[in-house]
């Protein structure tokens, strides 16, 4: 299985809001096809879902949870070889946005994908809450992705079709779309209330206008809230290569 990994995105760090961790990045991943569909929901609806150790982080007073359905490929640890079956898969996220020690990241209610191996190995290393799904993913004419997950346990599902609708920009710093997209780190809390940071790298984002009809969501209210049908948000990227480094622990 080729490698297509842009390594040229490691010397790209201008743009980063903390300088790159000192310790070796561990892993390559390559997204491909995302959609970014954004939701703005009320803080006190999502503070019961978000471990109190992590602030919610805010935009205008408005919290936001985002569904992002992508593939991925290059999934492989550093000078490791991509594998059939393990380094290419198609994965679908539920999350939010927090703060801790003043560094903004990521905090994900669930992650789905296809592949049992890097279920149990992101579980088990990242402490993230992955879960095996059966994903299918077709592409069409002019850019159109339709995405289909269905988990393999429990009802939460999701169904969209959904393609860019105009160029690609990088989000102007202090937008909205800065705000829901450039982040550099996500952190994970454990059953004992530890919380780990994963520092992650990539070039800056390029974002174009989507369109989307979601016709099936079942994500959110299997992480215990609700959305509306229809994302408020909706972003497209064609590409993103990424480093990430191994958890470290941010506070006992």
């Amino acid at each position: 299985m080729q490698r297509d990994f842009r390594y040229g995105t490691l010397a790209e760090i201008a743009h980063r809001p903390w300088p790159m961790p000192a310790p070796p990045w561990v892993m390559t991943q390559t997204w491909r096809d995302l959609l970014f569909a954004h939701w703005p929901i009320d803080p006190d609806a999502l503070r019961a879902r978000v471990p109190l150790e992590l602030s919610l982080d805010l935009y205008d007073g408005r919290a936001w949870v985002g569904i992002v359905p992508f593939e991925m490929t290059n999934v492989a640890p550093r000078l490791a070889p991509a594998l059939p079956g393990v380094s290419a898969f198609p994965e679908i996220n539920v999350r939010t946005y927090v703060r801790m020690d003043g560094k903004p990241g990521v905090y994900f209610f669930s992650l789905d994908a296809t592949s049992r191996l890097a279920v149990m190995l992101a579980r088990r290393l990242f402490r993230l809450p992955y879960h095996l799904a059966s994903i299918e993913v077709r592409r069409g004419g002019s850019g159109t992705v339709d995405y289909r997950s269905r988990r393999r346990h429990g009802d939460a599902a999701f169904h969209a079709r959904y393609a860019p609708a105009g160029a690609p920009s990088e989000p102007e710093p202090g937008s909205l779309e800065h705000f829901l997209t450039e982040r550099y780190c996500l952190y994970a809390v454990d059953e004992a209330n530890h919380v780990s940071r994963v520092d992650i790298h990539h070039e800056p984002w390029h974002l174009q206008p989507a369109v989307a009809d979601v016709h099936v969501n079942t994500l959110a209210r299997a992480a215990g809230f609700a959305l509306p049908a229809q994302p408020q948000v909706l972003h497209y990227a064609k590409r993103q290569d990424v480093v990430n480094w191994a958890p470290t622990s941010v506070r006992e």
